[in-house]
């Protein structure tokens, strides 16, 4: 029989469908949710709706179930919840070492008293104390809270002028998933370089890493993750740098078992740790992996969870990529939206296209909509990044947004 594999919400269809997809013909899957599930329906076994920001309620209903071989959690917000959920059940899952990767300030302390490589950061309070450390790191300077995702609020910061407001716009971020949540702001020292990220599964402090993603930045000063691309024969994952700083900053964090989803700054000294996720990748970068080489890091991710060592198995050597779009004007209500590739028609190496908003939604581009500002991705597989590119380009411009 499958292992069972305990699943703490899965997100949109549109983002984590494939995740399921890959998961539940090796594993039988019970989810925790808050509301039905829909979509899910399809793939899973069970479900339980449990207010999964409750870790006793959840872990009551846990032990209502019968041998369950692992706890697996991908959503940002619940991650800290699932750990403690799979220590109850001694199962993998380590909440402290999650906590170091969640709180970024928590990273930056772990990581510096390891050595480990990585931008000089301090916690800040006020714009006073910002303005001090500023002038002693030297402009530009970085200011991130130390506990959102997709660089949700992440902004670099040129001129002491600057930085008033950009502090004031992290101060009053809202976060969807957290009631009565506020921001705490660390203020970073600039490095600069092409900046990564790797997905790792960790199997009793062993390293697997599965897929190094090339970001792609837009919409200045705000550092919006617009874009990855992702190589099966990426030279970089046999680096043996990179892998030594890899493995340091797990050890640093004492994380010995799970997933997570590392960024790195490929600077002109070296590599150097911009902060980690203890989770698998978001923004499809997962499954640009899986269409690059064919390694599967939602398998990978399962196995780990359930004290298994994963099986690492590329079999195919393609270059994939994925794009995402945003409105042109703020506050745009969606009246009709849809790719029209007309008579050019759609370029063969477009992979997936998803319309994500609904009709009637209001939506906007950075920095008033972020992540939630989206409202079209497509995907590309191909032999090269530059066919990958060309596609995704024909992709952007067949995207017509109120053109009814």
């Amino acid at each position: 029989m499958r292992p069972l594999l305990l699943i703490i919400r899965t997100g949109k269809r549109e983002f984590r469908e494939y995740l399921l997809r890959s998961i539940t013909p090796h594993y039988r899957v019970h989810m925790f949710v808050v509301a039905a599930p829909s979509w899910e329906l399809d793939y899973i076994d069970g479900f339980t709706r449990v207010d999964t920001g409750d870790v006793d309620a959840m872990v009551k209903a846990a032990q209502d179930l019968e041998d369950i071989s692992g706890v697996l959690c991908w959503d940002e917000a619940r991650i800290p919840q699932a750990a403690e959920v799979a220590k109850a059940l001694d199962l993998p899952g380590d909440p402290q070492a999650t906590a170091r990767c969640r709180d970024k300030h928590l990273t930056r302390q772990a990581l510096a008293a390891a050595g480990v490589a990585q931008p000089q950061s301090i916690r800040v309070e006020t714009v006073e104390q910002a303005l001090a450390e500023a002038d002693r790191l030297g402009y530009p300077v970085i200011l991130k809270p130390t506990d959102l995702a997709l660089s949700h609020g992440v902004l670099k910061v040129d001129t002491a002028a600057e930085l008033p407001p950009a502090f004031e716009y992290i101060s009053g971020i809202k976060h969807a998933g957290i009631a009565g949540w506020r921001a705490t702001i660390l203020l970073e020292e600039f490095v600069s370089g092409e900046e990564i990220s790797v997905d790792t599964a960790v199997h009793r402090g062993e390293l697997f890493p599965l897929c190094l993603a090339h970001k792609e930045i837009g919409y200045p000063p705000y550092c919006i993750e617009v874009g990855h691309y992702v190589y099966a024969d990426d030279p970089l994952l046999q680096d043996p740098e990179l892998l030594r700083l890899l493995r340091d900053t797990h050890k640093a964090l004492g994380f010995t078992d799970g997933i997570t989803h590392t960024e790195i700054m490929l600077t002109a000294d070296g590599p150097k740790i911009i902060e980690v996720n203890g989770r698998l990748g978001g923004d499809m970068i997962p499954y640009l992996g899986f269409c690059a080489s064919g390694v599967d890091t939602g398998l990978a991710a399962s196995a780990v969870a359930c004290d298994r060592a994963p099986e690492i198995q590329p079999d195919r050597k393609l270059v994939a990529a994925v794009r995402f779009f945003y409105p042109k004007e703020i506050q745009t209500v969606i009246r009709s939206i849809e790719f029209d590739f007309g008579a050019v028609g759609m370029p063969a190496a477009i992979d997936k296209l998803a319309l994500l908003p609904e009709l009637g939604t209001v939506k906007s581009p950075p920095p008033e909509g972020t992540v939630n500002g989206r409202i079209a991705f497509a995907t590309a597989v191909a032999e090269t990044a530059q066919e990958c590119r060309d596609a995704l380009d024909v992709a952007e411009k067949a995207l017509r947004v109120n053109e009814d």
